[in-house]
């Protein structure tokens, strides 16, 4: 576990602190760590840290989960990879790529051999539960996808409450000479109602910049973002396009990390109490809050409600795929760098896996049911082809980095394979090839889009391809994918 530190800690940390030091309490449930010392901020994040372990541990007694307790140290463990090192001043394994490499608690270490990382079989997503083939777009919706997307409510994101709090936005600040005079930014702030249990204090801070020359509704792009300071670039680069741009604090809905649960729009449903197996983790809470941003936007008289987007990186490309798959209004889904449990194959055994997000450090974005599939991943009932199948016949664009192999984008790849056949029985093109394509290479003809481009864990590469790809489909009035 000391090995997905070193990944989660980067981030993950630095998002926490970000959010406190950006947004005062009421909008980021957040201690202020500026008036902390560094022996104090330890001690806030030791304390959090224990506090994930004992919920989960608490949520695998409910469930009777157990982890091997008989493992030898990492050091001596014959199913350790071979070729593997420590550097100095480190416990954790990499190959001589830079690959790191982490023992589950329940004793799978990280595979990057293709070799070694089949041999699962992926349910199909045309086939019912009763074993009949879909073979109409209609019985499709009427009966296939609503199956998909309760199982993955019930077993791995958690189910959204049927009667969650009402929400009332407020526009706080407005900049009409913002970025140089190239937009009109607007701050504004979704009020929870926490009137049943005041002690939780969620909220849906969001920033809404406009192309200052509109002259008619634009298209929107809606980034889910973990409170680090502003994309400007990216920001620019949409503007630039003649579109919107938001950018929304998921820390404010529901922090990232499992000591949080009591609070957050997950404890004020729950009025401060313990989620039970099949409550929703934290990616279907953001999931929630960025569909109230959607039921503003869709209001907004300068926004087009037909063309409105979603774009996530890493936790928050599972995030954005998550959204595009429970609301269909939203119109487009980019999701960079994903992984598992976004956008990867989950049953393939390559970086991250099932497992990982199943340890202290990420168990909380899923629901508690979800922990029954740590190191039995076959008997998952759903896959992530499944997830991406969700968000059909409207267009995805799936991308992943070559030196991001934690991510698997390989298996992103396969991912968009295995939803191909929905696209194509709903009528739209798909990827057009069962090749991984080359690096840089995109695949971007079809409604379903895939990119690997060269470098790590980042989107920047990817966003000029998407916004040619988004363009096909947000230059004309109206979008005709809506609810199909």
């Amino acid at each position: 576990m000391k090995a997905i530190l070193l990944r989660v800690l980067g981030t993950c940390l630095a998002a926490l602190v970000v959010i406190a030091l950006v947004y005062n309490n009421a909008f980021a449930q957040m201690a202020d760590f500026r008036k902390m010392t560094p022996i104090q901020r330890s001690a806030f994040f030791a304390k959090m840290f224990a506090g994930a372990r004992k919920d989960r541990e608490k949520m695998m007694a409910e469930l009777h989960i157990k982890v091997p307790d008989n493992l030898p140290p990492d050091s001596t463990d014959p199913n350790r990879p071979n070729h593997l090192t420590q550097r100095p001043g480190s416990s954790n394994w990499y190959d001589d790529t830079g690959n790191i490499y982490v023992r589950s608690e329940w004793g799978n270490w990280s595979n990057y051999t293709e070799s070694k990382a089949g041999g699962y079989i992926l349910p199909d997503p045309l086939k019912l539960n009763n074993g009949r083939m879909v073979t109409r777009a209609a019985d499709w919706r009427k009966y296939r996808r609503p199956e998909i997307l309760h199982d993955f409510q019930i077993d791995v994101y958690g189910q959204i409450p049927r009667h969650p709090p009402k929400v009332n936005f407020q526009v706080i600040h407005t900049d009409s000479q913002a970025l140089g005079g190239l937009a009109i930014q607007r701050n504004v702030v979704g009020h929870i109602d926490n009137s049943g249990f005041p002690a939780a204090r969620p909220s849906i801070p969001f920033t809404l910049y406009l192309p200052a020359a509109a002259r008619k509704p634009v298209p929107l792009m809606v980034i889910v973002w973990g409170g680090f300071p502003a994309p400007l670039g990216t920001i620019r680069e949409i503007l630039d396009t003649g579109w919107a741009v938001a950018i929304v604090n998921t820390g404010a809905i529901q922090q990232d990390n499992g000591s949080g649960l009591d609070a957050g729009i997950i404890g004020l449903v729950n009025k401060g109490k313990s989620r039970k197996p099949d409550d929703w983790g934290v990616l279907a809470a953001w999931s929630w809050g960025l569909s109230r941003t959607l039921d503003y936007f869709e209001k907004d008289k300068s926004i087009n409600p037909k063309e409105i987007g979603i774009q996530g990186h890493s936790r928050w490309g599972k995030a954005a795929i998550l959204a595009g798959a429970m609301d269909r209004r939203w119109a487009m889904v980019f999701s960079s760098c994903a992984g598992a449990m976004g956008t990867s194959l989950e049953k393939r055994s390559w970086g991250e896996t099932i497992d990982n997000v199943a340890g202290t450090q990420e168990y909380h974005w899923m629901a508690g049911n979800f922990l029954r599939y740590a190191g039995h991943w076959k008997d998952m009932p759903v896959d992530a082809h499944e997830l991406i199948a969700l968000v059909a016949p409207r267009p995805v664009f799936i991308t992943g980095g070559t030196q991001d192999q934690w991510s698997d984008p390989h298996g992103e790849f396969l991912a968009c394979m295995g939803a191909n056949p929905v696209y194509r029985l709903l009528g739209v093109k798909g990827l057009g090839t069962t090749i991984m394509p080359a690096p840089n290479v995109s695949l971007v003809s079809g409604n379903l889009a895939f990119r690997e481009h060269a470098g790590g864990h980042t989107d920047v590469p990817d966003w000029p391809v998407f916004l040619h790809f988004a363009h096909r489909y947000f230059r004309k009035k109206g979008s005709k994918h809506e609810n199909r």
